[in-house]
């Protein structure tokens, strides 16, 4: 990521000019093939992948535990109207408790007696409460870190197969889990997913009940290859096959059948499992594979590497087993079919959202931002998405290229063109330059169309861009923007991460400076810069969005996603000063859903930095493991200084956690001094700007741990 031409270097290249003739091996995590790619391409790097840590399900403590004990005691008393509304009060009392009134719509503390309410009032709010707490429970999380040449255990190849068995894969005519246990009890796995989303009681209970009874498929799945150490055997072997053989022929059902069935799924049809039970058992081979050290000694030893793609191995369990020489994919070939698909049903989700939030109205304008790695996971899911809410269908050719777009009459789009502004990481310009003119072309496409100016915002903003800076429409329609050549982010998270900078305006500025390169497709070839472009396009955002698709890396695990976040810079820009509405769609799970950024970071912080399984995970790793959590904390208040959407409750359970705690705070100082330290310097930094309000008494307490910290780092 030095100074120097994207691709083809030449000897005035930082990177050609460092790495000269020198071999270069290089080990990189499966799940980014994107810097992978720029590693070879910038610095003829051969890549062997390795497997991202492993992961479970973040589990519930403290007060969330205690509300999933007290929904249990509800749907077995539910009916009893002396213990029914006392048990519903409790759960309102406790939600205030765990903050959860943030995320769900709770009736006054103070006057609400469930005694007074309707039997359907009290489950529509314990409804709520399930819903949002399951949410919590079954978020995939990835604990400690992973040990190059080690495999995973049968109990972390679980966690990993039921997340690959939620996914329906049409073009291997597999259905998932999921999808066929909801069709044994007559529903479609969508409708169950929607009425979770929306709270209803049955349907919550219901979600809860298929994800138990995946748990329990797949567990009896992986039982039958699992040794003493518990560890996968290689497979089955030839008695095994036989029983099962032998086992039908009498009416036994398969150990996965089974196991659905006395989970309370009687009616489920054994055959039907058969295809994704079949791929379930060839992901556990890959998943178990120990070929990591074996591939290091093949490169080391200047031999073949065999190559395979990289990405999300629940997406595309072929990025398994890791060792190998990690690639990306053919640039050319995305969107692809399957990934427009998922982005019109994100969209319709998000404009749904934002119309209810809205009374109605569409938003006229909202910015994007696009990462390399996510759209290579994806195969271009949140590049179909700009395309998608602009109105406008990628055209591939006969062999698969997709080089074209068209405008989708609006009578057939059923409501008006949704203005973009378009932030490409710089690694996304390196890998996808084609792309960027295909969005170009697209948004082009739209402002030039003679259409009502309500039903076409692309156009209006185009047009009134156009006269506000003395340019040709086509000009002003730009909306693709990026770094300079040779350029890698806004540093805004460098800024944060050292602490050195002034206010946030010092950050906003860096922002629009860095990030102020234009995409013309009209001088291909070329990034201009276009500051004044950009802050025009940008005072009309309504919305900032953002897009999750992998439980590896979430929001607060690295910097680059506020890093790019314009939230403040747009309400900086805006006429009215107003902050524009923050969104992030999750597609980490088949359910995939559309939620506030401020949502999103409580769910992040709940499942990560709060959660004793996250952080006792990183502390069994040692020194790194408190780095680690400081770097979730640090990334945290990140997530203040560009979009403001951080709730108090977090920085101060985290305070509770972390250093109120005595023995707690003498393990993290034990561990690592100054990773403590940076931790103490963050929650200070948090009061000192205003993203943390808190007691004096805490405030003196970390001031004191702080020159304490300090003197033992200096060994006085």
């Amino acid at each position: 990521f030095m100074p120097g031409k994207q691709v083809g270097m030449s000897g005035t290249c930082y990177p050609d000019r460092l790495i000269n003739s020198l071999p270069s091996a290089y080990l990189y995590a499966a799940n980014n093939p994107s810097e992978a790619t720029i590693a070879k391409r910038r610095s003829y790097s051969a890549t062997v992948s390795y497997l991202t840590p492993p992961a479970e399900n973040a589990g519930l403590y403290k007060g969330l535990k205690e509300l999933k004990e007290l929904i249990s005691s509800y749907q077995g008393l539910r009916e009893n109207e002396g213990r029914g509304p006392a048990i519903v009060n409790s759960i309102v009392s406790t939600s205030y408790t765990c903050n959860l009134d943030k995320d769900i719509d709770l009736p006054n503390l103070e006057t609400y007696d469930a005694a007074s309410d309707t039997p359907e009032a009290r489950d529509d709010i314990v409804g709520k409460v399930y819903a949002q707490i399951m949410q919590i429970e079954s978020r995939l999380l990835p604990c400690g870190l992973h040990t190059v040449g080690v495999p995973p255990t049968a109990e972390e190849a679980i966690a990993t197969l039921v997340n690959i068995a939620q996914l329906d894969r049409p073009e291997d005519k597999i259905e998932g889990l999921p999808r066929v246990i909801a069709a044994s009890v007559g529903r479609d796995v969508n409708d169950v997913y929607r009425g979770n989303n929306n709270g209803v009681l049955a349907d919550v209970e219901l979600n809860t009940k298929i994800v138990e009874a995946s748990r329990a498929a797949v567990r009896a799945l992986v039982a039958q290859s699992t040794d003493s150490t518990g560890r996968v055997k290689e497979v089955k072997n030839m008695f095994d096959e036989m029983g099962s053989f032998f086992g039908g022929l009498v009416g036994a059902k398969k150990p996965w059948t089974q196991a659905i069935i006395d989970a309370g799924f009687p009616k489920v049809e054994e055959e039907r499992l058969s295809p994704v039970i079949n791929y379930l058992e060839f992901c556990l081979k890959q998943v178990v594979a120990d070929n990591e050290l074996g591939g290091i000694m093949e490169l080391l030893n200047g031999e073949f590497l065999m190559p395979a793609p990289g990405g999300d191995p629940i997406r595309n369990p072929d990025v398994l087993p890791t060792g190998r020489n990690m690639h990306a994919l053919d640039p050319s070939a995305i969107p692809t079919t399957a990934a427009v698909e998922v982005s019109e049903a994100v969209v319709r989700k998000l404009l749904e959202k934002l119309k209810d939030e809205n009374d109605g109205a569409f938003p006229e304008s909202i910015a994007f931002t696009l990462w390399g790695t996510d759209n290579i996971k994806t195969y271009g899911e949140s590049l179909a998405q700009v395309l998608a809410l602009v109105g406008v269908r990628p055209v591939a050719d006969s062999l698969g290229r997709v080089n074209k777009v068209e405008l989708i009459p609006l009578e057939e789009l059923g409501r008006p063109r949704v203005d973009v502004v378009v932030s490409c990481s710089g690694v996304f310009r390196d890998l996808f330059i084609n792309q960027m003119n295909l969005l170009d072309r697209g948004i082009k496409m739209a402002a030039e169309a003679d259409e009502p100016l309500e039903q076409n915002f692309v156009r209006k903003h185009a047009l009134e861009q156009a006269e506000e800076l003395n340019v040709s429409l086509r000009e002003a329609a730009c909306r693709v923007f990026s770094n300079s050549a040779g350029s890698y982010s806004a540093n805004v998270g460098l800024a944060i991460e050292n602490g050195g900078w002034e206010d946030e305006s010092q950050l906003q500025d860096q922002f629009l400076t860095r990030k102020g390169f234009a995409f013309n497709a009209d001088k291909p070839g070329m990034m201009e810069q276009q500051a004044d472009l950009f802050k025009s396009a940008l005072k009309n955002v309504d919305v900032t969005f953002q897009n999750l698709d992998s439980s590896e890396i979430s929001i607060t695990d690295v910097s680059h996603y506020y890093d790019s976040d314009p939230t403040k810079v747009v309400q900086s820009l805006r006429d009215d000063k107003k902050k524009p509405m923050s969104l992030m769609a999750d597609t980490t799970t088949a359910n995939a859903q559309v939620r506030t950024l401020a949502e999103t970071v409580r769910l992040d912080a709940r499942t990560k930095l709060l959660n004793p399984k996250f952080y006792e995970g990183m502390l069994s790793t040692g020194y790194e493991g408190v780095r680690e959590i400081q770097k979730r904390l640090r990334n945290t208040m990140g997530w203040s200084a560009t979009a403001g959407e951080v709730d108090n409750f977090v920085f101060e359970d985290a305070n509770d956690t972390f250093i109120n705690d005595p023995e707690m705070q003498q393990r993290l100082l034990d561990t690592n001094p100054n990773a403590f330290r940076d931790m103490v310097t963050t929650f200070l930094e948090a009061n000192g700007r205003g993203y943390w309000d808190t007691s004096e008494e805490n405030i003196e307490r970390l001031q004191e741990l702080y020159a304490e910290v300090e003197d033992r780092i200096e060994g006085i």
